[in-house]
């Protein structure tokens, strides 16, 4: 029998591996025998066609619900909704070194939305490495913000636990049971607490609470629910460099695609679940970086399959990555990107949680581990087979090979085939205008409408700059056994 270390070992391999696999024989047989990699590449690219053309009608009726959403008078429809008045919203605030501007900003969307702020509790959940600077803007913020809410707490997470990564996952790990106990001895009941994980720069719609209440109300078994809303990227956009733009609409357009067809969908970033099931798992595993979808797989595994995610079509904004100098903008997008790449730790999770599991469908269990193998081998190999290794056969073909009909004629072939694919990109360019927030007096017309339509250029070389290479690169990490450590993205506010 194998160890369950070493088992681990080899699932971790796995992702890594095929992509490796795939880009090394690609090279390798371009030269030796190209009209393979030629045939690979037209199948390839075939799937990746009706991959596209499968997911654009998912993207068009999630922007249409979004739409909609806006369009809600989602309050007036939480006063019809019984029990409404018996539900509170825990909401967690994890940071480390954020601007007060930042803070402040989060907590005033929070203080000011439609849904009534005294039946909002705040967590304002701080590291120690950064106490001094997090007790600076407590002094400060607490005493404008403690009375607008329900409860104002702050929790301070202590460096240097054992058995820990120093990040979001670990400090909510140690926010949330110090703050469960508050509940208890405050005697709500925790059926009825709906819990929101927030990155600290998160600025919700005005309707965010109201339309979360309504759902929870009106979904079948709440609690085995978590709630996800639209990220978008919107606070300081304008500021951002195209490349940075570009993919976070990218971000963007893959979860509203998900949200329509939420089937094998785990949560990311910015959502909220039921404190019910926080406290039946344990609350955020302590060990891991990406704690936005781990969180989603414990309650799908402690439930057996029965956890799903609810749709929320409205937006949460947050900040793209910025430092104030251009280049060290696309560094940091590039670590951003590679941290959410990092997700792919938990596919050796998810086969031996599934393995060990008996009661779980089957279904659910494959669903879910092809959509995430899937995903991070398409994310890792799809830029590189498209627009480098599926022109490699055609560069380095002797004579004898240049003169036959395939050599001849494939060339059209794919190009036609990426035509076609492209019609994607297109769509999304299109929606992207209308999420755009309102423009900054600042910029300039003229300047604003050449940014937002020029930006679309720098696709091919954003799908692989920002997308393959950071996907490859937490792969091999994995397969490596090298961990990667959670690192904070720099932010700064629009002026």
């Amino acid at each position: 029998m194998m160890s369950e270390t070493f088992t681990l070992r080899l699932l971790g391999i796995l992702p890594g591996g095929l992509v490796w696999m795939t880009l090394v024989l690609s090279v390798v047989l371009s030269f030796v025998q190209p009209i393979w990699v030629i045939y690979f590449i037209i199948v390839f690219d075939l799937y990746w066609l009706f991959r596209v053309m499968y997911f654009m009608p998912f993207l068009i009726i999630s922007w249409v619900r979004y739409r909609k959403a806006l369009k809600t008078d989602w309050q007036y429809l939480v006063g019809q909704d019984v029990g409404a008045d018996a539900v509170y919203h825990l909401v967690f605030l994890p940071t480390y070194k954020e601007e007060y501007g930042v803070i402040r900003d989060t907590l005033q969307r929070l203080a000011t939305g439609s849904y009534p702020a005294e039946r909002l509790l705040i967590v304002l959940a701080g590291e120690e490495r950064d106490a001094e600077h997090f007790q600076k803007n407590i002094s400060i913020l607490k005493p404008e913000f403690e009375k607008k809410f329900m409860a104002f707490f702050t929790t301070l997470h202590p460096a240097n636990l054992e058995n820990e990564i120093p990040g979001k996952g670990s400090n909510l790990n140690w926010s949330g049971k110090i703050i469960a106990s508050e509940i208890k001895r405050m005697g709500l009941d925790v059926d009825k607490i709906i819990v929101s994980s927030f990155d600290v720069d998160t600025l919700i719609h005005q309707e965010y609470f109201s339309a979360l209440t309504h759902t929870y109300l009106t979904t079948p078994h709440p609690n085995r629910h978590s709630y996800q809303p639209i990220p978008l990227y919107n606070n300081n956009l304008w500021e951002s460099p195209a490349a940075v733009r570009v993919a976070m609409f990218g971000t963007t357009f893959w979860l509203m695609t998900e949200l329509s067809r939420p089937e094998g969908m785990m949560t990311f970033s910015s959502h909220s679940m039921s404190l019910r099931m926080l406290l039946d798992v344990g609350f955020w595993q302590k060990d891991i970086v990406s704690e936005d979808s781990r969180i989603f797989l414990q309650g799908l595994i402690r439930y057996h399959g029965d956890y799903h995610v609810a749709p929320i079509y409205l937006p949460v904004s947050m900040d793209t990555v910025m430092t104030g100098n251009y280049w060290h903008a696309l560094v940091a997008l590039y670590k951003q990107l590679r941290r959410w790449a990092w997700g792919v730790e938990n596919f050796p999770f998810m086969v031996k949680s599934f393995w060990a599991d008996p009661l779980m469908p089957r279904k659910i269990k494959c669903i879910f581990l092809f959509k995430q193998l899937e995903g991070m081998y398409t994310w890792a190999t799809a830029p590189m087979l498209i627009f480098i290794m599926g022109r490699l056969p055609f560069w380095v073909a002797s004579e004898n090979f240049r003169s036959t009909t395939v050599f001849q004629n494939t060339p059209f072939t794919l190009e036609w085939l990426m035509r076609f694919a492209m019609f994607g990109a297109f769509i999304s360019a299109g929606l992207a205008f209308t999420l755009l927030p309102p423009r900054p007096a600042h910029i300039p017309r003229r300047h604003a409408i050449i940014v937002t339509v020029l930006q679309w250029l720098l696709l091919p070389i954003t799908f692989m700059v920002f997308g393959a290479f950071p996907a490859i690169d937490a792969q091999t990490r994995l397969m490596l056994g090298k961990n990667l450590r959670f690192n904070v993205s720099p932010k700064r506010k629009s002026h």
